[in-house]
């Protein structure tokens, strides 16, 4: 099967999300600001991605119907 629009966007948000995670767990941040930062980034991107599966789903059901 093809990709879809969805499926790009998940793969590049991921693999944003993948980087960050690992910069993190390395312990890039230089202090606690940052370190929120980063961890709201994750939620951030997190929820984007949700968003996008979600909003997949609903299309796929959709062109069910």
């Amino acid at each position: 099967m093809a990709k879809t629009v969805y499926d790009v966007l998940v793969e590049k948000i991921t693999a944003h999300l993948n980087a960050v995670a690992d910069s993190l767990a390395s312990g890039a941040a230089k202090d606690y600001a940052e370190y929120r930062d980063l961890c709201g980034l994750i939620r951030g991107l997190e929820t984007a991605k949700r968003e996008i599966l979600d909003l997949a789903q609903y299309q796929m059901e959709a062109d069910d119907d």
